[in-house]
């Protein structure tokens, strides 16, 4: 049996493998993040200001060694 910090050294090894593509995956949803807000039934006001908040956000990578951490603390529990 794998121990605790075993499972999260591979987590965090795919976590940190997976980072590349993961602002690029982001970027590329964005035009669908926007889209299926407009179809809420929000006003318009509303529906630009989120548009632009999200065309305006830039994707921050994990920090692998906090999501390490963090994970054996909840599983723990």
């Amino acid at each position: 049996m794998r121990s605790l910090q075993e499972m999260a050294s591979e987590g965090a090894r795919k976590l940190q493998n997976a980072s590349s593509t993961m602002a690029a995956s982001y970027d590329a949803a964005k035009g669908r993040m926007v889209s299926n807000y407009n179809a809420t039934p929000f006003g318009p006001n509303t529906k630009a200001k989120y548009a632009n908040g999200i065309q305006n956000a830039r994707f921050r990578v994990p920090d692998v060694n906090k999501w390490q951490t963090n994970w054996i603390e909840g599983v723990s529990r």
